[in-house]
C-alpha cells in the first residue's frame, strides 16, 4: 500500500510530486533543495548551508514518516558544481557517522531554483 508523507516542517512540493512516498517499508524521499519552509526562499550563503538546509528538509520528513537517518539506504546527491564537493560531504557526513548509505554524487548542469545542491534519499524500516 502506498502512503503519501507530507510535513509542514519541511518545503512543499513545487511542482506535482510528492515529499515522499512509502511503500512496503520502504521511504522514498524526492530530492530536496535548500528552501526554509517556512519562507519557501532559498537560504542564504554557500555550499555548506545549503547542504546543511538540504538535510534538515530530509530529517523533517524522515521523522513525519516515522524513521531516521539511521534507516537511509541510499542517497543521491546532485551538484551545480564538483567543486563543491568536498564541503557537501563534510555537511552530509555528519548525519552519517555511523553506517553511512550508499550514495552517488554527481555534478549537472543545473538545478531547480540555481540552487547548490539536491539530495533524494531512500530508507528501510
Amino acid at each position: 500500500m502506498k502512503r503519501i508523507i507530507a510535513t509542514e516542517k519541511a518545503p512543499a512540493a513545487i511542482g506535482p510530486y510528492s515529499q515522499a512516498v512509502e511503500v512496503d517499508g520502504t521511504l522514498y524521499i524526492s530530492g530536496q533543495v535548500p528552501l526554509d519552509p517556512a519562507t519557501m526562499k532559498v537560504v542564504e550563503g554557500g555550499i555548506t548551508e545549503q547542504t546543511e538546509q538540504v538535510m534538515k528538509n530530509i530529517g523533517e520528513i524522515l521523522a513525519e514518516a516515522g524513521y531516521s537517518f539511521s534507516d537511509v539506504v541510499k542517497s543521491t546527491c546532485l551538484l551545480s558544481d564538483m567543486a563543491n564537493f568536498k564541503a557537501m560531504n563534510e555537511v552530509y557526513g555528519k548525519y552519517y557517522s555511523e553506517t553511512p548509505p550508499a550514495r552517488a554524487a554527481f555534478a549537472v548542469k543545473e538545478l531547480p531554483l540555481g540552487v547548490m545542491v539536491e539530495i533524494e534519499t531512500i530508507a528501510v524500516k
